[in-house]
Parts: C-alpha cells; sequence; structure tokens
C-alpha cells in the first residue's frame, strides 16, 4: 500500500524505497472516457462500486476487482452533470485522480488512453506508446520560472523491462485541453518534443508526482495530427478499433506487473 501525501520527505521516501522490494499488490486506472474504460473493465472482470467513498454528488465512477495477485481500481470521471458528455480535460483528470489516492492508496498508477499522434514523430494510427516524459503544451505564462512552471515537464516512472517485454513504442506526450491544436499549441508540442498528445496524462502525472505514487502513461493513437484529415472526424472513425488495442495493451502491462516490484518493471 502506498504512502498518502508528501509528508516530511524522509519517512515518505523509505515507505517508496520498501514498496519497491515487495511485489506490486494494488493499482489504479485511471482513464477519461466510458469508451476507453468499459473494454478494461470487461478484461478484468471489475465490478461497479456504489459506495464509493468519493464525495456525494459527482459523477465519479469506481469498478474493482481482483486479477492474478493485483487489487484493481479503474476510475473515470463519468459523465458531466449538465450535457452528459464524458468528462475529459485536465481539470476532471486531477480532481478524480486525487480523490482516488486519498481514498485508494494505490502502489501504482496507469493512466491508459487514446492520444493524437504525429506522423513527422513515428505514430502511426493504432500504435502504443508507453510514455517517458510528459508537459504541458497550452499552459504558457511567458515570465521567468513560471514559464518553467507551467510547461511542468517531469520525467514518468521508469519502466524499461516492461517496454522491452512488450515492444512497446517509447514517446513524450504532451497535454492540453483542446482536442484541435491552435499555432502556439504546435510551437509548444514541438518544443516539448512530443509524439503524442492528449487531454489528461500530464495532470495525472502532477498529482501522481505531488502525493509520491508511481505512474506510468500508455497511449493509443487514434488520430494523426499533422496529417491530411480533420482530427474529430479521425477520432471518432478510429476510437473503437483503437480503444481495443489499448484495452489488448493494458491487459499485458497488468500480466506483466504481476508478482514483480516497482523496481523490476
Amino acid at each position: 500500500m502506498a504512502p498518502r501525501g508528501e509528508g516530511s520527505g524522509a519517512p515518505v521516501d523509505s515507505m517508496v524505497a520498501q514498496l519497491e522490494k515487495h511485489p506490486i499488490s494494488s493499482i489504479l486506472i485511471v482513464i477519461a472516457m466510458q469508451t476507453e474504460a468499459l473494454p478494461v473493465v470487461n478484461k478484468f472482470q471489475l465490478v461497479e462500486n456504489p459506495h464509493s467513498s468519493f464525495p456525494e454528488g459527482v459523477p465519479w465512477v469506481h469498478y474493482h476487482g481482483t486479477y492474478k495477485d493485483i487489487i484493481i481500481n479503474l476510475v473515470w470521471p463519468g459523465k458531466d452533470l449538465t450535457l452528459g458528455v464524458d468528462s475529459v480535460g485536465t481539470v476532471s483528470a486531477s480532481l478524480v485522480t486525487y480523490a482516488s489516492i486519498q481514498a485508494l492508496q494505490p502502489d501504482l498508477i496507469i493512466n491508459a488512453g487514446t492520444a493524437g499522434g504525429f506522423k513527422a514523430k513515428g505514430a502511426g494510427i493504432g500504435d502504443i506508446f508507453l510514455v517517458s516524459h510528459v508537459a504541458f503544451h497550452d499552459r504558457r505564462i511567458p515570465i521567468p520560472v513560471f514559464d518553467l512552471y507551467g510547461v511542468g515537464s517531469r520525467q514518468t516512472f521508469p519502466t524499461p523491462n516492461l517496454l522491452k517485454a512488450l515492444n512497446l513504442k517509447a514517446g513524450k506526450l504532451s497535454t492540453g485541453d483542446s482536442l484541435d491544436m491552435t499555432p502556439q499549441d504546435e510551437a509548444s508540442i514541438t518544443a516539448n518534443d512530443a509524439t503524442v498528445k492528449d487531454m489528461e496524462g500530464a495532470a495525472v502525472a502532477y498529482v501522481a508526482g505531488l502525493l509520491k505514487i508511481p505512474a506510468i502513461f500508455v497511449k493509443a493513437v487514434t488520430d494523426i495530427v499533422d496529417g491530411k484529415k480533420p482530427t474529430a472526424e479521425e477520432f471518432l472513425q478510429n476510437l473503437a478499433a483503437v480503444t481495443a488495442a489499448l484495452d489488448g495493451a493494458v491487459a499485458q502491462i497488468v500480466d506483466f506487473i504481476s508478482g514483480k516490484c516497482l523496481s523490476e518493471l
């Protein structure tokens, strides 16, 4: 079970060090959309928890179950209470990740989801990327030091053995709250050296880092951002097939994790 909060530093670091010597026993999977979540729910035969410890009235959804020797909790932010669409974006992702860590105290977070990919960086439809670094591309604060805070670049938890064993692609992820890409966003994404872009990853990474929970990010490419097709059209066209590929990748990752310590990933 992972530590909660930052604490005084040394005790937390000690607990993380201890965790690295013991098999991972609890995983939190954070997914943004119902379409992405349900195949994983079905794959691991998870059941919805109607009595979650989330605040009353929020739309967040919690599924849980056990697979092999691992407790799996999957959360997604649910449907917007006014408009009924998936609660995508950094705000919902941050809130549900924070609440889930506090309630469930996972050993490891997996943020799984779809993403746009850049052909110029080697991405193709259906490719699965294990993310090495995350950053924001739409938090532009042109003041010294605040500019670095806005980008929020950070390395994800290293998983060299997982990457090699599953033969996944590696790449950097850039996160923003818009599906389309403005010229300013494009310049920031290029500066971030990103291969894929999404609407949640860097926000999940920020919260995980704040509470000192190791997190890995697996992203499946639904659309080619620097291609010829409109992003929204290509995303919807490929969503079902790519979600199936994402589901398979998550299953392989959990299988690989089973019985291993963090240091073995």
